[in-house]
């Protein structure tokens, strides 16, 4: 009986450390969310809603950590509104991921994993929360991805160029907004 509470006591602990490990580990990826903010314009070209970041002024997609209290897809959506003004349907299914290095203030790389839900776009708010700190503005998707940093955000925004609405993701949205 005593061997066996010995051998329980240590899978129980070694299970600890491993969970233990995991936690660490995932605090070293940050975990983001985006909005992919689309419509079309009256040629029928396919554009998209970029703001520029509040440190360095790059274009980026309006994007955020992750919410404790909120579906993925519902904090992107609100990362939408605060950041862009965007009001519209968003997508409760991702259209990807992209990687990349986030620079802390300590100035440190955090590397961080954004999951992207696209977002058609019904009106923009004139007032907003964060409008003194960015600036908005619509591109296609070729002149959005010649202007991101982000290689793997590039090939997203690229792979929608062809037939955006056949994509099975961006299919369900339009039908449901």
């Amino acid at each position: 009986m005593e061997i066996m509470l010995d051998l329980a006591y240590k899978r129980d602990h070694r299970h600890k450390i491993i969970i233990k490990k995991v936690r660490q580990m995932a605090r070293t990826i940050g975990m983001q969310i985006a909005a992919l903010p689309l419509r079309w314009d009256d040629s029928g070209t396919l554009k998209v809603l970029m703001v520029t970041s509040r440190d360095t002024g790059r274009w980026v997609m309006p994007k955020g950590w992750e919410m404790s209290d909120e579906k993925p897809w519902s904090a992107a959506e609100i990362e939408a509104l605060e950041e862009a003004g965007a009001v519209g349907c968003i997508s409760k299914e991702m259209i990807g991921t992209y990687r990349y290095d986030k620079i802390l203030k300590d100035q440190t790389a955090l590397p961080c994993v954004v999951r992207v839900y696209p977002m058609i776009v019904d009106k923009l708010k004139r007032n907003w929360k964060e409008r003194h700190q960015r600036k908005r503005r619509w591109f296609s998707l070729k002149a959005a991805a010649k202007r991101v940093h982000e290689p793997e955000l590039a090939e997203l925004l690229l792979s929608l160029r062809d037939k955006p609405k056949k994509q099975p993701v961006i299919r369900k949205l339009l039908n449901a907004s």
